[in-house]
């Protein structure tokens, strides 16, 4: 029978995800990754090449699943809402909140100064995010028109920023806002839906002035 190539990688992948968000690719460890994903872990070294590509394909692909999943513009190429826009990459971080957890192992995993595996790539991204963003300056009067404040590449970080800090550092949000949105108690309940669409409500006001 025909080894299946593509799906041992996706489980690999998907075992890969908690395990990176947990430890990071430092204390991560090759064996729990295998074991949670049902595949000998020595599939993992011709896949992948060890565990900090391994790492680097799991933030690459976790990234593109945001992308894919909250899209600037539509598919004919129509800008959308930027401030909506910010409001559903708030609502993905609050579904996925690994993703954040694994970039801030990247950030924490070698010196600032030195390109990250796929940074090429993924600077690519952005650049698109930012053409996108400037194309809204440019386009008629409606829903995606934005103003001039803030240049494109500024007013993009700032959307990045607001939607997701608080979920980067919640203890901090906690301190100033109260509970973070998503958080768990002690008892083990979350953060009531009120609360959750009034942080929501905050964060889609705010791009909506900056993009003024």
């Amino acid at each position: 029978m025909a080894w299946d190539i593509a799906k041992t990688k996706r489980l690999l992948l998907d075992a890969a995800v908690d395990e990176f968000a947990a430890h990071g690719p430092e204390g991560a460890r090759i064996d729990r990754i295998a074991a949670a994903a049902g595949v000998n872990k020595e599939r993992i070294y011709p896949y992948f090449g060890g565990k900090q590509q391994l790492f680097a394909a799991v933030v690459e692909r976790e990234l593109e699943q945001l992308a894919a999943a909250v899209p600037l513009e539509e598919a004919d190429g129509a800008p959308v809402d930027l401030p909506e826009y910010a409001g559903r990459v708030f609502d993905y971080h609050l579904a996925h909140p690994h993703l954040l957890r694994l970039l801030q192992w990247e950030a924490l995993h070698g010196d600032a100064a030195d390109p990250v595996a796929g940074e090429e790539r993924r600077a690519a991204y952005y650049a698109e995010k930012v053409a996108a963003v400037s194309r809204m300056r440019r386009g008629a009067e409606g829903p995606g028109r934005v103003g001039v404040q803030l240049s494109p590449g500024e007013l993009l970080y700032a959307v990045i920023a607001l939607a997701g800090w608080q979920f980067a550092a919640p203890q901090v949000t906690r301190m100033i806002l109260g509970r973070p949105a998503g958080e768990d108690t002690a008892d083990g309940d979350t953060a009531d839906e009120d609360s959750v669409a009034a942080r929501r409500a905050a964060v889609v006001d705010m791009v909506r002035r900056l993009a003024l």
